[in-house]
């Protein structure tokens, strides 16, 4: 069972979509916010999770103070759970300060296309299946899009070769859990952001 693990609505139960994602662990996720948490970068975010399939990434952040939450897939079954969990999270937030949760139902290259950006904070957890190639092109669309100090978290299979990070952003850390993979990379500094 997939869950918020802390916040406003820690404990609460989220729905997967039957098939088509692969969500992250609860193990990864606490493991990653631990980690976002101790450096304050989660508090008021602008947090954008792609590929997102039930949002738990996206609504993990949500819960525990980001501002805004944007969870983008193309699946339309993923859009219909997340777009439901985010309105059971939304139910548990204060009144006084709600985060504001949107989906988007679009292949994640186009939605990069149109945005404007300005996220502090980016998840990417695509299928594994995603070609390193395919991360790439994904990665040189959000470079120019990110705020000048954010952070971008991506999730690989352990067993894959390490992506050839584009040009606009530098690999700070690579984590490994098991089977999985997590690299943190960050805006290059000479890598002007999009207007938000």
């Amino acid at each position: 069972m997939t869950r918020i693990i802390a916040g406003f609505a820690g404990s609460l139960a989220l729905a997967v979509p039957k098939t088509g994602t692969r969500p992250t662990s609860d193990r990864v996720r606490e493991a990653i916010f631990s980690a976002l948490d101790a450096r304050d970068l989660v508090h008021g975010a602008r947090v954008l999770d792609l590929y997102a399939g039930s949002g738990a990434l996206g609504l993990e952040a949500a819960s525990r103070g980001a501002a805004e939450v944007t969870l983008v897939d193309r699946s339309r079954d993923a859009a219909v759970v997340s777009r439901r969990n985010a309105e059971r999270v939304g139910r548990a937030a204060p009144a006084e300060a709600p985060p504001v949760i949107r989906t988007v139902v679009q292949p994640v290259q186009t939605f990069l296309a149109g945005a404007a950006g300005g996220w502090d904070l980016v998840f990417l957890d695509p299928p594994y299946e995603l070609t390193g190639a395919e991360l790439v092109d994904d990665l040189l669309l959000l470079a120019p899009r990110v705020a000048p100090d954010a952070v971008i978290v991506v999730e690989r299979s352990a067993r894959d070769p390490e992506p050839a990070w584009p040009a606009g952003l530098t690999l700070d850390r690579r984590t490994a859990y098991g089977e999985t993979a997590v690299f943190w990379l960050s805006p290059a500094p000479d890598c002007a952001p999009a207007s938000a």
